[in-house]
């Protein structure tokens, strides 16, 4: 099962495809059963060579930045007809569009589950709150208690000062 740091490393890989106006990104969530090997593909297209360069590069700038993460492996970045890009937990296609409708990996992982991004920003938002006001309540609890400690003690030295 994905982590939330996958999904947000995933969600972050996507916002970069989007800022290099990739077309057409696509978020797939592969089946645990039918794929062991990874849990996301985000398959991506350009609309030439330096388009996909550019987008396999913002990928790599933004998650080593974001997340200190580089990818296992790259391939293809070099001709840049389809960039593969192998982050273990995800794996990020980048083609050109031509290429991507030639081999259509999206009808090789038919059991994978579409995620969509407006979903998946949304899902991550709605766990985040939950996580930091959790926490939240816990310090300001603690942070009362230790205040009325320091309270208690400097009362507790006024009187032994005065006796």
């Amino acid at each position: 099962m994905a982590t939330m740091n996958t999904r947000r490393m995933v969600l972050a890989a996507a916002e970069a495809c989007e800022d290099k106006k990739a077309e057409d990104t696509r978020i797939l969530e592969l089946d645990e059963v039918d794929a062991g090997f990874t849990d996301f593909f985000l398959i991506t297209s350009g609309s030439n060579e330096r388009q996909t360069q550019a987008i396999a590069d913002e990928i790599e700038i933004r998650l080593k930045r974001d997340f200190q993460i580089y990818p296992n492996s790259v391939e293809g970045r070099r001709r840049g007809e389809w960039v593969l890009m192998d982050y273990v937990d995800f794996v990020v296609h980048i083609f050109l569009t031509e290429k991507r409708a030639y081999y259509d990996i999206e009808r090789l992982r038919k059991s994978a589950r579409s995620v969509d991004l407006a979903q998946l920003k949304a899902m991550l938002l709605e766990k985040t709150v939950v996580a930091r006001s959790k926490p939240a309540k816990k310090t300001v609890a603690k942070k009362a208690a230790v205040g009325k400690k320091a309270v208690k003690k400097k009362a507790v030295k006024k009187k032994t000062l005065k006796h």
